[in-house]
């Protein structure tokens, strides 16, 4: 049986499962989430993609539902759960750790959205205009404006 703290952060990782599902941020929490469960194992990692696809699949064909979001909210708990209690204390430890910054990523990126036409990024965007063309950019929010770095020679 796992720690209460354990069984709540694989309730954790089942909730941000489904809320990202049907998301702009799908694709890296898809990935990061399927690279966790695989540890390593490629064939692993394959299953979960298969998995995660099937639980996007199932919730837009239920029209995300909030029983179709519970149910898959459920079933991804579980197998959290099950991952973790399969594990020895040292490897139950790194894996928790891991789920925990993989759940704080994944909220940062789930948090950035863009409309139509619209671009976001939780993270560096560079807009750059080159051979006499222009670029352009919309900001909402802050900005950090500063003069662009200055190459490194060493690094050739």
């Amino acid at each position: 049986m796992l720690a209460e703290s354990l069984e709540a952060l694989a309730a954790a990782g089942g909730a941000a499962v489904v809320q990202a599902a049907t998301t702009d941020a799908w694709t890296e929490v898809r990935a990061r989430v399927a690279r966790w469960f695989g540890r390593g194992d490629g064939e692993r990692e394959r299953v979960q993609l298969e998995r995660l696809d099937r639980t996007a699949a199932e919730l837009v064909a239920a029209g995300g539902t909030e029983q179709e979001q519970n149910l898959q909210a459920q079933v991804w708990r579980s197998r959290f759960e099950d991952l973790l209690e399969g594990l020895d204390d040292t490897e139950r430890n790194d894996a928790a750790a891991g789920l925990r910054a993989l759940l704080d990523d994944t909220a940062a990126a789930r948090a950035v959205s863009a409309g139509t036409g619209g671009v976001a990024a939780g993270r560096d965007v560079s807009v750059k205009a080159e051979g006499g063309s222009i670029a352009a950019a919309v900001l909402h929010g802050g900005a950090h404006i500063g003069p662009p770095p200055v190459p490194d020679p060493s690094q050739g």
